[in-house]
């Protein structure tokens, strides 16, 4: 599903009207009955509740005229508060609001702070408050009436319903402008825009809905949309039953550069979270002096020695013998736990210009790589980066603060520019390809943020990635699982006790979930 920006949306709108003719007053009406009857679903004997609609004088409360006249039809009596005169209303809002009061709905008009005191109590006392004041294009924050309006809706106990958007937030970005609604559910129009997938202001939407007013879906199939939000939907075709003439050779061979003294976790996770995803192979290469470790741990996780430096950490004099184990290899992961001594680091540069083979980077490789980043650019196999914000702020030079404020932008011009692909890890974990086309995950839970959770991540990824081939659709399915594995782990043991080992234990469930789709 498509995550759009206002002018996205109304550009669709303007081709819904202008090119096919759905015109306006039917879109207006379809948003207006697929908003009323998502209240009916949480109001099963609605005529009992007070209802009070608060309306502005554009589309949005051309929408909430609409509602109101279904409301009153079904035998309820909405009050209308328009937060302006009747004569500054124009078009398709105009034409509902002489409808609304042809069939008798009392809609009062509200143009100052001072004529907003007399119809405050009102608004205290409803049980259901539409909030059909400002829509997605809406940019600047909420001043005087308005902002006065607003934090009244806030202050009541009633049920908040917001048309498209809650009022105050602008769709463009997911930082909060200003006072806003807090909205109990947000029914918005055709696709989810970007403030309602993204806190902070996601968490004014509530629960929200995305509900059909008839644009034709081919009008989302855009080469320039290009934010979208993966579906359960997109994900089960990589999970069906495996064909019965196949070995463990059918699923490919992994290859992992991991751990150090006192980071062994790191490559016995990944190793393991690869097997559980359906992995036929894994090898793991490690320091020498680790390697009894990582042999203990999990039996069918196959295990080289490699050189090491004194402070038990990868050796640059590893490099012929790593390169020598990439043969017949499918993937490389690397990075978890690795360090970034002087030596590994020679290593990790050195074995990403000599590689061959699709490669995911992770961890301690991120961040010997920020000193070069250019060096992706010479790559001859694809390269996934799975960095957190502070891996990906030390990659761009920048603040920690500055990504996580404009991920949206920052992630794509990256891998545009390197040619790669990125996975930004966090709530709302983000997938952009080479073409700047960017995937927001819609698993996951504050539980995952715990050690490990990265690395059980990486394996995932490079696992689905020797099996599926296709790197993109390999990608989002292991990023979806492995949230999805926190999900039920959640379920299960709560977010506060969750553990990266957790996430692992319960990859099996979350895999046989969507199986059995």
């Amino acid at each position: 599903m498509k995550v759009l920006t206002s002018k996205q949306m109304k550009r669709i709108d303007r081709k819904a009207i202008e090119e096919i003719g759905i015109i306006g007053p039917i879109l207006m009406e379809n948003a207006g009955l697929q908003i009323t009857n998502a209240i009916r679903e949480k109001f099963p004997e609605i005529d009992k509740e007070r209802i009070v609609i608060v309306a502005g004088k554009g589309n949005n409360g051309g929408d909430g005229f609409v509602i109101a006249r279904h409301l009153f039809n079904q035998g309820c009596d909405p009050h209308v508060l328009l937060l302006a005169s009747k004569g500054d209303v124009k078009g398709d809002a105009a034409l509902n609001l002489r409808i609304a009061e042809k069939i008798g709905i009392k809609i009062d008009e509200v143009s100052s702070i001072k004529e907003w005191t007399n119809h405050k109590k009102r608004l205290l006392n409803s049980t259901l408050i539409v909030d059909a004041i400002f829509g997605t294009g809406f940019m600047k924050a909420a001043e005087g009436l308005y902002a006065t309006v607003i934090k009244d809706i806030n202050k009541s106990k009633a049920y908040k319903v917001a048309v498209d958007i809650p009022s105050g937030i602008s769709s463009d970005t997911f930082q909060v402008i200003g006072p806003c609604v807090k909205a109990d559910l947000t029914v918005t129009m055709a696709a989810p825009k970007i403030a309602h997938v993204f806190p902070p202001a996601e968490e004014y939407v509530g629960e929200l809905k995305v509900a059909d007013i008839s644009v034709p879906p081919f009008l989302f199939e855009d080469d320039e949309l290009k934010l979208e939000m993966v579906d359960k939907q997109t994900i089960v075709p990589y999970f069906k039953s495996r064909k019965k003439d196949t070995h463990k050779g059918t699923y490919g061979h992994l290859f992992i550069v991991s751990g150090s003294l006192g980071k062994t976790g790191a490559a016995i996770m990944a190793g393991k979270a690869a097997l559980k995803m359906g992995a036929g192979l894994v090898t793991v290469g490690i320091p020498q002096s680790c390697l009894p470790i990582v042999a203990r741990f999990m039996v069918e996780l196959m295990t080289e020695p490699l050189s090491e430096t004194p402070e038990k950490t990868l050796s640059s004099e590893a490099l012929e013998r790593v390169l020598n184990l990439l043969d017949g290899k499918d993937a490389l992961l690397l990075g978890p736990g690795i360090s970034t001594h002087e030596s590994t680091s020679e290593l990790v540069l050195s074995l990403l210009q000599r590689m061959d083979i699709p490669a995911v980077l992770d961890a301690d490789a991120l961040n010997i790589l920020a000193a070069n980043p250019e060096l992706l650019k010479s790559l001859r196999r694809p390269v996934i980066l799975t960095p957190h914000p502070g891996e990906f702020a030390r990659l761009l030079h920048i603040s920690t603060k500055e990504v996580v404020e404009k991920k949206l932008e920052l992630v794509p011009q990256f891998t545009e520019s390197y040619g790669v692909y990125l996975v930004l890890k966090g709530y709302r974990t983000l997938t952009s390809t080479p073409e700047g086309k960017v995937y927001i995950n819609p698993t996951g839970n504050p539980g995952m943020a715990t050690a490990g959770s990265g690395d059980v991540l990486s394996g995932m990824i490079a696992s689905m990635i020797i099996q599926e081939k296709n790197i993109l659709e390999a990608v989002l399915a292991a990023v979806y699982i492995h949230g999805l594995s926190g999900d039920i782990g959640a379920r299960r043991l709560g977010e506060r006790p969750l553990t990266a080992g957790n996430i692992i234990t319960y990859l099996p469930n979350a895999i046989k979930e969507i199986s059995e789709e």
